[in-house]
């Protein structure tokens, strides 16, 4: 069997836990600052985990893990 490819752009958005789950940062947080709260941009900098629905999708693209 030849080896997977890693799926380069979602090693670059996910990290692997310990347990198996996946890592991800939150949206909106790019741009238009000004109008959202400093509480609201301070929860979007936290790392939540993927939902099980899209675990095995990103799964799938990070055969080895991800980083």
């Amino acid at each position: 069997m030849p080896k997977l490819k890693t799926h380069r752009g979602a090693a670059k958005r996910f990290r692997s836990t310990a347990t198996g789950l996946f890592k991800r940062s939150k949206a909106y947080k790019s741009h238009i600052l000004t109008k959202k709260t400093t509480k609201r941009k301070r929860k979007l900098d936290t790392r939540t985990t993927v939902s099980a629905a899209d675990h095995g999708r990103v799964a799938h693209m990070l055969p080895y893990g991800g980083k």
